[in-house]
């Protein structure tokens, strides 16, 4: 990665600067009743001009405070102190989500990217500007640290713009250099930057994490923020290669994927070998990794933020949150039925970026549940006045602790039962009860509630083909139906009667569909799949079916023509009876056709005891474990 000078503070730079120095109690007499002021953002929110701010609550009145997202507290917001201060926030942070959600302040929604240009257009004129910057150098540069973000464009656009200088500040390179003399008032402080800690994820972040890191593919390039699920990401992104960071918001976790190799930023198609990011949120741990570390590059939001430049990148993945997600794949991230909770923040930004990308992926990571498992984040509907941050179009995948949802491309009855599956288990029957209703599905899919289910982690495997090719093993998923279809379509006479042990022209919809809806209490099924430009194609399918009574299921499998005869049979019944044989079943029976020599050669060669007997052309096998 780019060496650069480190750049050195001017140790005299009050001396130089003496008249331009006040305390902040001094710098806050310049505001006045009805003046719009902005407030810096996340951990250089400007703590000592916010509180002389506030001591001034009896002499003001009517000042509009505007911010993002500010950390510890927002005295300002109180329900006594509304007559002298309004809070409007472009982003509902914990310190005013009571206050705004009382109806005390206002919330702004905009998409992140296009905040800047309220302030350069006027439409949100700014008389004063509260920020937090580093002590100038000796060329009268000075850095606006950890927040470049919408700062700058505040900083810009304010008529009165005054600053904090903490030595504390990390000088970050990138658009966050200002002229000294662009600030008319400075304030000198020396109090220790506010820290945020990562939350410690649970067994649901983590699953949901090892989903997500599974549809991440070397020299991707990534955006994500703060919070259990992307902190659990982390941990299964550090043996990736190459990864590229491009992201509004880094925490300390980055410094833990840079120094396990996995961030190089080699493949970046902009900014190459540089993480970019609009600021941080973080410990000092963070903030003395970015210090002088040109590696680093704070970019201004209009920059970060935007679109086209997010979709430039090859492979994009946008990773983001979400309060709940319809069946339709609507997803609500800022509020709670008519609350107003967070805010866009760059969630629109980097899902439409990530949609241009080529070969890249928006994706949406939720919990299944809320409030302990009393509530589905999968709805059949968006509650009642919750907001629609990113529409049913934009989204490529769902993800829960339950798996993955794939909904490009896909119809609402596809959409639905993809999302459907990935619920909490409690909750599936009643989903699909609601998706009948709402006529997404059809009504004779309401005798499957039970066979709802998902494929686990543990049952994923792949096999190695002498060729190089790679075959991935899974169990069936509901969203397999129409893979299931082209499978069937496409093998030959001669192979669907050795597995039906009947001519089949045409297969129905009912067949089909109970090939995908399993009872998956008793019955399994495997399938093998290759990758392919449109998505998985499945090439080989295993099933058994338990008969209760005896402990025994009955075994079949079928590999589309062109894929016979490369080993894939054995490797398919070999799982197939590993798998029922730590589910303690017995043993496995097959009816096989006299000319069907591949699949009895399979049994046979199988290393069990078995046992078999023909009657009228039909070998009847027993094979025990």
């Amino acid at each position: 990665m780019t060496n650069q000078k480190p750049h050195a503070p001017d140790p005299g730079w009050k001396g130089r600067y003496q008249d331009m120095i006040a305390t902040a109690e001094d710098a806050i007499r310049r505001i006045s009743p009805g003046q719009r002021i902005f407030v810096g953002t996340g951990c250089a929110t400007p703590f000592s001009l916010i509180n002389a701010l506030t001591d001034r609550a009896g002499e003001l009145s009517d000042v509009e405070i505007i911010h993002l997202l500010t950390m510890g507290e927002a005295p300002y917001a109180r329900e006594h102190l509304t007559d002298c201060f309004y809070v409007n926030s472009f982003f509902i942070g914990e310190n005013v989500r009571s206050h705004i959600q009382e109806g005390f302040g206002g919330y702004t929604p905009i998409c992140l990217y296009d905040i800047p240009r309220l302030f350069s257009s006027g439409q949100i004129p700014l008389d004063v500007a509260l920020i937090k910057v580093t002590p100038p150098d000796e060329n009268g540069k000075v850095s606006l640290g950890v927040s470049v973000d919408i700062v700058k464009s505040a900083a810009e656009n304010a008529s009165l713009l005054i600053a904090e200088v903490n030595p504390n500040m990390p000088w970050t390179y990138g658009d966050g250099i200002m002229d000294i003399f662009d600030i008319d008032i400075l304030v000198p402080v020396e109090d220790p930057l506010y820290e945020v800690r990562l939350v410690e994820p649970d067994d649901v972040a983590r699953a949901i994490g090892e989903h997500v890191a599974s549809l991440i593919e070397d020299g991707s390039t990534i955006e994500f923020g703060i919070g259990r699920i992307p902190h659990a990401l982390v941990g299964f992104l550090r043996d990736k290669k190459d990864l590229g960071i491009h992201t509004e918001m880094i925490t300390d976790a980055i410094v833990d994927l840079v120094e396990a190799g996995a961030v190089t930023g080699r493949m970046k198609t902009l900014d190459r070998e540089k993480i970019v990011t609009s600021f941080c949120v973080g410990t000092r741990r963070l903030y003395d990794y970015v210090n002088n570390n040109p590696v680093f590059l704070f970019r201004s939001t209009e920059y970060v933020n935007d679109p086209f430049v997010i979709g430039r990148h090859q492979r994009m993945i946008a990773v983001n949150t979400a309060i709940e997600v319809d069946l339709t794949g609507q997803v609500c991230s800022d509020s709670i039925g008519t609350r107003f909770f967070s805010g866009f923040g760059g969630q629109a930004d980097f899902t439409r970026g990530a949609r241009r990308s080529p070969g890249g992926k928006a994706i949406v990571a939720l919990p299944s549940t809320a409030k302990n498992n009393r509530f589905s984040r999968i709805v059949p509907r968006i509650h009642p006045g919750g907001g629609v941050v990113v529409t049913r179009a934009d989204v490529d995948y769902v993800v829960t602790e339950y798996g993955v949802a794939y909904l490009h491309g896909k119809s609402v009855q596809e959409r639905a039962m993809a999302l459907i599956s990935i619920a909490h288990p409690d909750f599936r029957e009643g989903l699909l009860k609601e998706a009948i209703e709402l006529r997404y599905l059809k009504p004779e899919f309401v005798d499957i509630g039970g066979r709802l289910m998902v494929e686990s982690m543990e049952l994923r495997t792949t096999y190695l083909l002498d060729d190089g090719t790679q075959i991935h093993f899974r169990p069936i998923h509901p969203t397999d139906e129409p893979r299931m279809r082209d499978l069937l379509y496409a093998l030959s006479q001669e192979t669907v009667y050795y597995r039906f042990m009947q001519r089949i022209q045409r297969f129905t919809h009912r067949n089909i569909r109970d090939f995908v809806y399993i009872d998956h209490r008793k019955d399994l099924a495997i399938v093998g799949t290759v990758p392919e430009a449109h998505g998985d194609e499945i090439v080989a399918v295993g099933r058994y079916y338990l008969d209760p009574k005896t402990n025994r299921a009955e075994v079949a499998f079928v590999i589309r023509d062109e894929w016979q005869n490369r080993g894939i049979g054995r490797f398919l019944f070999s799982l197939l009876a590993n798998i029922a044989k730590r589910n303690g079943i017995a043993g496995f029976t097959a009816e096989v056709l006299r000319d069907n020599k591949r699949m009895q050669a399979i049994f046979d060669k199988s290393g069990f005891k078995v046992t078999s007997s023909i009657e009228e052309g039909v070998y009847s096998y027993r094979i025990d474990f």
